[in-house]
């Protein structure tokens, strides 16, 4: 008895030091199951966006996307401080900006929608909503190289051949270089899911609007127009 005692005493410290290593010496990143971790996997598993009177605050401030990212992986997140049972859910990351000053970023995620809204120049997380009106520029992307695929309908099939698309790595190709969220077009009542309006330019320089839902992690693309037309319905 006493053996084993013995035993699970050397075993607990030993899980103990190796816990106690991973989070201070990796700094967490080791350890999806923290709730600070599971926050963060959820805002980077989808797109990133500014909105556009956000990314003008930023500029004014001699801001970098690259801050906020950095705060996003590597910040902490006060939960204390935070919305977790609204919709859309707010998180307040605290970190270090590039000019060495304490910055408080606030991290939406709304419910059965594949982007996560970043707010800096709100004075109060209660301030802090969907924004519906305007453009929000994609500042981060998923890893995923399948995150974006096209329904299989007669219609889309239609748009893709009048716009000369083959396949969905094309559309992935002209969001990650010049895609945009159209707020004022995406609707984040509907249901179940959220539908949004990316807009991008195709490689003959025409402005598309893709309308799209979050569906199993995934950027369904349900229809493509130009992007003139699609905001005259």
């Amino acid at each position: 008895m006493q053996s084993l005692l013995r035993r699970l005493k050397y075993y607990g410290i030993g899980f103990g030091f190796g816990l106690l290593f991973v989070i201070f010496f990796f700094k967490n990143r080791g350890c999806t199951w923290l709730p600070s971790n599971r926050v963060k996997n959820s805002v980077q598993e989808r797109l990133i966006v500014l909105p556009e009177d956000q990314e003008l605050f930023m500029k004014q401030k001699g801001l970098a996307f690259s801050d906020l990212l950095n705060i996003i992986e590597k910040g902490d997140v006060d939960f204390s401080a935070s919305l977790k049972h609204s919709d859309p859910k707010v998180y307040l990351f605290e970190g270090a900006n590039s000019k060495g000053g304490e910055m408080k970023v606030y991290i939406t995620l709304p419910s059965e929608s594949f982007v996560s809204e970043v707010h800096v120049m709100e004075s109060s997380i209660n301030n802090v909503k969907n924004t519906r009106k305007g453009m929000g520029k994609l500042i981060s992307f998923p890893k995923d190289k399948q995150l974006l695929y096209m329904d299989s309908t007669e219609v889309l099939d239609q748009q893709k051949k009048k716009f000369g698309i083959t396949n969905s790595d094309q559309i992935l190709k002209w969001v990650k270089k010049s895609g945009n969220i159209d707020f004022s077009r995406t609707n984040f009542r509907i249901k179940p899911k959220v539908e949004h309006v990316i807009t991008c330019k195709d490689d003959k320089g025409r402005e598309l609007a893709l309308k799209a839902v979050w569906y199993k992690e995934k950027i369904n693309v349900i229809s493509i127009d130009l992007a003139d037309s699609s905001s005259k319905d």
